[in-house]
């Protein structure tokens, strides 16, 4: 039983991919993560290497990943009780697990193992089950964006960033990427842009609709909802068999949004951050 690291994605893929692809579900950020690596090479997230990680049980099958891109924190899935002591054995004193995204339960282990830990943010992997239209439905039509409201698009995923406590050093890679794929939504009400959302590439089989955002002055008029069912739409015709999404649990509106247009609980997920 024991941990392997690399920073070479395809190495990691080789031997921690089949595991991945396997509950992709579960691992829709694992393998949005490591399928942009291999896209865009080892420092599209920062100027620092990733830290890719697997642990084989003693069957020798791979039964838990780790998944570091600096600067953002560790990304671990489907890690077994026992693995976790010699995760911070190796990885305690550094920091690569100064931030952890996990389950609650290996969440919790970890910071018994290492105290001085405080919770960001508490997050719910949803699944789309039946898709429902917004009731009422708000004025408005959806439409796909164009490399012309770049502008508009960038200013909105940095807002998006913002709200949502992450980095906003991928904002225009993001836009670009989106648009050339066709995969940014815009919900326009007379003519004007009121709301966004976005999806990821299918990857085994799940798409995760992404990047849903209404500027402040827009809101509680259920142009979120109505961009994020057409985001849904558009994963399924696009051929998804899983539509995903996260949602912060401190935010009661998206959550219950959610719920209404059709998406259902898979688990909850911790990020948490050691106090240096």
């Amino acid at each position: 039983m024991t941990w392997t690291f690399t920073p070479d994605v395809d190495v990691f893929l080789a031997s921690a991919g089949p595991s991945l692809a396997a509950r992709p579900v579960e691992h829709t950020v694992a393998l949005t993560v490591t399928e942009r690596l291999r896209r865009s090479g080892a420092h599209h997230y920062g100027d620092d290497d990733p830290l890719l990680g697997w642990w084989r049980g003693a069957d020798g099958v791979v039964a838990g990943t780790f998944v570091r891109t600096p600067p953002h924190a560790a990304l671990l899935n489907a890690v077994p009780p026992k693995a976790v002591g010699p995760l911070v054995e190796l990885l305690g004193a550094g920091p690569d697990l100064d931030g952890v995204n996990a389950e609650p339960d290996t969440a919790a282990l970890l910071a018994v193992r290492l105290p001085g830990y405080r919770t960001e943010q508490a997050q719910r992997l949803y699944r789309l089950g039946t898709l429902r239209a917004p009731s009422p439905a708000p004025e408005g039509r959806s439409r796909v964006a164009t490399r012309a409201d770049r502008a508009l698009l960038v200013a909105w995923v940095q807002g998006f960033a913002d709200a949502t406590g992450q980095s906003k050093s991928s904002a225009e890679w993001l836009v670009d990427e989106g648009t050339e794929r066709g995969s940014l939504t815009l919900w326009e009400s007379g003519g004007t842009p009121v709301a966004l959302a976005g999806r990821t590439r299918i990857l085994a089989g799940t798409v995760r609709v992404t990047l849903v955002y209404t500027p402040p002055g827009f809101r509680g008029r259920g142009y979120g909802a109505a961009v994020a069912a057409e985001a849904s739409r558009a994963a399924l015709a696009e051929g998804a068999a899983e539509v995903l999404l996260f949602t912060d649990l401190a935010n009661p509106t998206s959550n219950g949004v959610y719920l209404r247009i059709g998406y259902e609980r898979v688990a909850d997920r911790v990020q948490l951050r050691r106090d240096m």
